[in-house]
């Protein structure tokens, strides 16, 4: 047996890419705003094949693209009944993509979200978050994961419910929240307080997830690192947000007047994407700060999270390919290379 998720973090850094909803509706095989991810059913291959291009950039987890494949999502359009073999289906192509790299030492996680129905109204959203939690849970567990990670939930209130749902399963929880404008929970919880709330409550991991950049990102992390004392996570979107617009939610991009409505988000952030060395320092800051369980969330690509693994003093499989400029015909620097394009480099 290997070293679980906590034996791990203890060690250091555990790197985590996701973020397959965002690639999947590029790639042409998701579609934005229900978002829903009917790939897993309808092309398999391609959700395998993104897998395999995380694992080969150095990522440590392969997440089950379980993420917003709920009952509540599914419903929305019209396809309730694809909720089980969605599910099922995931969990298997994630398991599968580990056989693949035996010779890593691979975790498989479950994943559960936001269900866009809980109301702190009204009691009777609690029981139908609870049993939406609770069957992809029992599905995540019937599979074997290593842990489940409960993300992308802005309200307290709901990630208590979750968190129980994990907690109930016998497995581990990596809960993590999205944090909008305010710069607190939905239910006016600062996020250490929250982090601090769930910890008491058993949650093994706590930290933070998607809507905010990585500088955006930073700015919670020490509240939350202070506070707590169990392994922190950070996994933000790679787009540069900004303290006027910290989340990617309502960002505009000021040098584009052709985008419908104005709002970048979702289609339309190509302008504000973080390149590969951002990234890098984003994980290298988190690990200097004892925040262990790194990742990247929404808008992530291989070559984010290859840059991101050789930050943390690794040479994941695809680092065969890692960038050597030496060899360019006008930037490089081989003595072989004609001096009638290297001396004129900068002008072309």
């Amino acid at each position: 047996m290997g070293k679980n998720l906590i034996e791990r973090l203890n060690e250091g850094p555990v790197l985590c890419a996701e973020g397959y909803l965002f690639a999947m509706e590029r790639r042409g095989y998701l579609q934005a705003g229900a978002f829903v991810p009917e790939v897993v059913l309808e092309h398999p291959e391609v959700l395998s094949q993104l897998h395999r291009e995380f694992i080969r950039s150095g990522s440590d987890v392969i997440q089950a693209f379980t993420y917003y494949g709920h009952r509540e999502k599914l419903r929305i359009i019209g396809k309730e009944h694809l909720l089980e073999p969605l599910q099922k289906n995931a969990l298997q192509i994630a398991k599968n993509s580990k056989k693949e790299f035996k010779d890593l030492d691979l975790m498989v996680c479950g994943d559960i979200a936001n269900t866009n129905v809980w109301d702190p109204n009204d009691k009777k959203t609690d029981l139908e978050c609870q049993k939406m939690f609770e069957e992809q849970v029992s599905w995540a567990k019937e599979a074997g994961v290593d842990f489940i990670v409960a993300e992308t939930i802005t309200w307290l209130g709901e990630m208590k419910i979750a968190l129980k749902a994990i907690k109930d399963a016998g497995l581990i929880a990596v809960c993590n929240f999205s944090i909008k404008r305010n710069e607190k929970t939905r239910d006016g919880y600062t996020p250490g307080d929250a982090c601090k709330i769930l910890e008491d409550s058993g949650a093994d991991v706590v930290g933070i997830n998607c809507f905010r950049g990585p500088k955006m990102t930073m700015k919670l992390l020490p509240e939350i690192r202070e506070k707590v004392s169990c392994h922190v996570a950070a996994l933000p979107v790679p787009y540069r947000t900004t303290e006027k617009d910290p989340g990617f939610l309502n960002q505009t991009d000021e040098g584009c007047d052709c985008i419908p409505g104005g709002n970048a988000f979702p289609v339309a952030l190509d302008n504000l994407y973080c390149n590969r060395f951002e990234m890098a320092e984003f994980a290298k800051e988190c690990a200097n700060k004892k925040i262990n369980f790194i990742g990247i969330c929404c808008g992530a690509e291989p070559h984010h999270v290859r840059e991101m693994a050789v930050a943390l003093g690794r040479k994941p499989i695809s680092y065969k390919y890692y960038p050597d400029m030496s060899k360019h015909y006008a930037h490089g620097t081989d003595p072989t290379l004609k001096k009638l394009n290297t001396e004129k480099a900068k002008t072309l």
